[in-house]
C-alpha cells in the first residue's frame, strides 16, 4: 500500500539543507554564495537546494533510493506499472515513448496535428509517419481530434503499422473515444502512445475524460507542469508493461536526458503528485466550477464565444476538457492574435496562445474566480470599444501534405533555399509551425502544396507567430535539393 502523504525526494532535499553540508561538488555557485544577486532575489532555500546528485538524494539515471520511491508513488497515483521523472520537458517524454515503441523503418500512425516533438522523435529514430486527418472546425479554424473511422482508414492502408499516437486532449480540449481506440489497436497488435501534455488532470477527477492509463494505453507522457502544479520543464512518463519493457524505457531515457537533473524540478514533481493524489479531486471540482462560470459569462458578451460541452458529439469531439477556455472574437472584428496581444499589453492578462480566430486560456489548480473575473471584465471592456465587421478569411482547403521522405531522410538531405511562392511541388526540408502550440503546417519530408503556402501567408498576415524555419519571416523555405 502506497502512502501518498510521503514525498521522498522533497523530504530528502529538506534534510540535506538542514545538515548545512559544505559543498565541494558542482554546481559552482556553491549554494548561491557564488551568485549573490540571484540568491538575494530568490532566497536562500532555492539556491541551497540547486544541488548535484549524491547518495542521500539518489541518482535519476539509476535510482535506488528516494527517487525510486518517488517514482513508484508517481506510478501508483496514475495507475501505471512504471513512472519516470522527466526533467527535459514533455517534449522529451514524447520523444522517449516513440523511440521506445518504434525503430527505423517501422510505421507509426499519428494525427496530423501532432506537436513538433513527435516529428523530432521520428527524425531521431527513423520511423515512418502515417497520418490520420483530424476533424476540422471551420468556425474556430482549428483541428479537433481524430475519430475511430480515421484510425481504421489509416490502419487499412498500412496494416504493418507498429504503433498509434493519440493526443488526449488536443490543445483546444477535444478528446477522442480513447477506450475504443485502445481496444481497436490492441486487437491488431499495435501499441498505443498517448500525448497527455495538456491532460495530466484527467486521472484525478471522474468529471474529466479518461486518462491514457485509465483507457489501457501502453505509454503516456503527462506534463505535470502544465496542469498538475509542478515547475516548468518537469514532466513524467507512464508505462503499462503489457508489452513495453520498463527497463528498456529507462535505457531510452538515459540516452538523452541530462545527467545533472534539477532537484528543484524533481522535488516539485514529488509534491505535485502528493497534492493530486490527496486533494486533486476536490481542487479540480472547484476549477470546473470556475471554468463553467467563466464560459457562461464570456458567452453573454456580444461578439464573444467560448466553446464548451455543448460541442460534444460534433466531429472530432467525443468528449471535452472544460478547463480549456478558448475565446473567439471574430464576430467583433478581432482575430485571436490581436486579442492575445491586447489582453497582455492593455489589461495585463497573459493568455496561453492566440491563433487566427481564437485566444486560449488554460485554467488549472492555481486559478480562481479573481482570475476569470479579470478576464471577463477585460473582454467586456474590449467589446465596448471594438465594433468591427465579422472576420471572414478566405477559406483554405486544409489539404494535408503528402509524406514523400521520412523526417529523418529529409532532415539530413541536401537543401536549397527557395522563395515561399515558388515552393509548390517541392519537398520540405524544414518544419514550419505556429507556436504555441507547435503543430507543423508542413514538416520534414512532406510535399509542399498550395494549401501550405496559403496557410503560411495567412499566419503572417494575421500577425501569428511562425517558428521552425531558418528564415524568421518565412519568406523563404529550405527544400530538398
Amino acid at each position: 500500500m502506497f502512502d501518498h502523504k510521503k514525498t521522498p525526494v522533497f523530504t530528502a532535499m529538506q534534510e540535506y539543507r538542514d545538515r548545512k553540508v559544505i559543498p565541494f561538488d558542482v554546481p559552482g555557485h556553491k549554494h548561491g554564495r557564488g551568485l549573490k544577486e540571484y540568491k538575494d532575489y530568490f532566497g536562500d532555500a532555492m539556491l541551497e537546494l540547486d544541488v548535484n546528485s549524491m547518495k542521500p538524494l539518489d541518482f535519476l539515471g539509476n535510482p535506488i533510493g528516494v527517487i525510486k520511491d518517488a517514482e513508484a508513488l508517481l506510478a501508483d497515483a496514475f495507475g501505471a506499472d512504471h513512472g519516470y521523472f522527466i526533467v527535459n520537458g514533455t517534449s522529451f517524454a514524447v520523444q522517449v515513448m516513440i523511440m521506445a515503441a518504434v525503430r527505423s523503418g517501422d510505421k507509426i500512425i499519428l494525427p496530423r496535428n501532432v506537436h513538433k516533438s513527435a516529428i523530432n522523435a521520428l527524425i531521431l529514430c527513423g520511423a515512418l509517419p502515417v497520418y490520420m486527418e483530424p476533424e476540422i472546425d471551420e468556425e474556430m479554424g482549428v483541428s479537433h481530434n481524430i475519430t475511430l473511422e480515421s484510425l481504421e482508414k489509416a490502419y487499412t492502408a498500412h496494416p504493418d503499422a507498429k504503433a498509434v499516437f493519440i493526443i488526449n486532449p488536443t490543445y483546444y480540449g477535444a478528446v477522442c473515444d480513447l477506450k475504443a481506440v485502445v481496444e481497436y489497436c490492441h486487437s491488431r497488435d499495435m501499441l498505443v502512445l498517448v500525448d497527455e501534455a495538456h491532460g495530466t488532470h484527467f486521472h484525478f477527477n471522474d468529471s474529466f475524460p479518461l486518462s491514457g492509463m485509465q483507457a489501457g494505453a501502453d505509454v503516456s507522457a503527462v506534463s505535470l507542469h502544465k496542469t498538475g502544479g509542478s515547475l516548468t520543464q518537469s514532466s513524467a512518463l507512464l508505462v503499462n508493461d503489457r508489452v513495453i519493457d520498463g527497463h528498456y524505457v529507462r535505457k531510452v531515457i538515459n540516452l538523452m536526458q541530462t545527467t545533472s537533473p534539477s532537484y528543484l524540478l524533481m522535488g516539485s514533481l514529488d509534491v505535485a503528485r502528493k497534492q493530486l493524489a490527496l486533494h486533486g479531486e476536490a481542487m479540480l471540482d472547484h476549477i470546473i466550477e470556475v471554468a463553467e462560470y467563466a464560459r457562461k459569462k464570456i458567452n453573454e458578451i456580444p461578439g464573444c464565444y467560448a466553446i464548451g460541452r455543448e460541442s460534444i458529439g460534433n466531429p472530432g469531439i467525443f468528449n471535452f476538457d472544460p478547463t480549456k477556455l478558448s475565446v473567439t472574437t471574430r464576430n467583433m472584428g478581432l482575430n485571436g492574435m490581436e486579442l492575445y496581444d491586447l489582453l497582455r499589453d492593455e489589461y495585463n492578462i497573459q493568455m496561453e496562445t492566440g491563433d487566427i480566430f481564437n485566444s486560449l486560456a488554460i485554467l488549472s489548480l492555481g486559478d480562481d474566480y479573481d482570475h476569470v473575473d479579470a478576464l471577463i471584465d477585460a473582454l467586456t471592456d474590449i467589446q465596448s470599444k471594438f465594433h468591427g465587421e465579422r472576420i471572414e478569411y478566405k477559406k483554405i482547403d486544409l489539404h494535408y501534405p503528402e509524406v514523400v521522405l521520412t523526417p529523418r531522410e529529409a532532415f539530413y538531405a541536401e537543401k536549397d533555399v527557395v522563395l515561399l511562392e515558388d515552393t509548390a511541388g517541392r519537398i520540405s526540408g524544414e518544419s514550419l509551425m505556429s507556436y504555441p502550440p507547435g503543430i507543423p503546417v508542413v514538416s520534414y519530408g512532406e510535399l509542399i502544396n498550395a494549401s501550405v503556402i496559403e496557410q503560411i501567408k495567412l499566419f503572417k498576415s494575421s500577425h501569428g507567430i511562425i517558428t521552425g524555419m531558418e528564415d524568421p519571416e518565412a519568406n523563404t523555405i529550405k527544400v530538398i535539393k
